[in-house]
């Protein structure tokens, strides 16, 4: 082999020790797992966005509640998470106010109770996986450091056999321990920007579904009176 073909990428890693390529194929998986979470959190967000502005305009354009309470509740599968916190609320309070000699602030509350529990659902659901990219952009790169370490230790045991150490000897022991870090870093910087957008996000869509659901407890209030 030429220099050239010594130091590729492939060369490196097919020449790497074997505990030096099982961190590697760790970290591939890894990040093959984070970008695949990645891609569906982000439909999931962007879904749930749009299901919000939705159900947002229809609600607030002065339809008829028991008009949207019955189309969130044939398509519930189908709804958005704001669709699907009004639903639990509204079925809650229909439910309460049939009932002889509740006042008002119990119906209320009971139709608040409904949409908390229904929204730390929602929210619950959006947030999930996303811990997965937090530990992966915490926890690569020092995977990839141990990798790394652990090659550089084999390149400077080989040298104690040869009597003349020079940088053509040592340089591809390094070379393909630092392939380790690379992949861990990889595998971490698109983790770690994922996971920061993903919870901004996730943040402003909850403060929407709890402003929402304040809002709509009003609304109810006076309905009771």
């Amino acid at each position: 082999m030429n220099v050239t073909e010594d130091l590729s990428i492939i060369s490196l890693v097919a020449h790497a020790s074997l505990l030096v390529q099982l961190v590697m194929g760790l970290l591939l998986a890894i990040s093959f797992i984070s970008w695949y979470w990645i891609f569906r959190k982000f439909f999931a967000i962007r879904d749930a966005r749009l299901r919000t502005d939705k159900f947002e305009l229809e609600f607030w354009s002065g339809g008829d509640l028991n008009a949207l309470f019955q189309s969130a509740a044939n398509d519930r599968h189908n709804a958005g998470g704001m669709e699907r916190i009004f639903e639990a609320g509204y079925r809650e309070f229909t439910k309460l106010r049939a009932r002889p000699n509740l006042d008002a602030a119990t119906i209320v509350d009971g139709a608040r109770r409904a949409m908390r529990a229904t929204y730390q659902r929602e929210v619950d659901e959006l947030e999930s996986h996303t811990a997965f990219l937090a530990s992966t952009g915490s926890v690569s790169p020092y995977i990839g450091l141990f990798g790394t370490v652990w090659g550089i230790m084999n390149a400077f045991r080989g040298l104690s056999n040869v009597g003349q150490a020079t940088l053509s000897h040592v340089a591809p022991g390094i070379a393909e321990a630092l392939v380790a870090t690379a992949i861990g870093l990889f595998a971490a910087i698109p983790a770690v920007v994922a996971y920061n957008r993903f919870a901004h996000d996730i943040d402003r869509i909850s403060i929407r579904w709890e402003s929402f659901m304040e809002e709509f407890s009003n609304i109810l209030q006076r309905q009771t009176r």
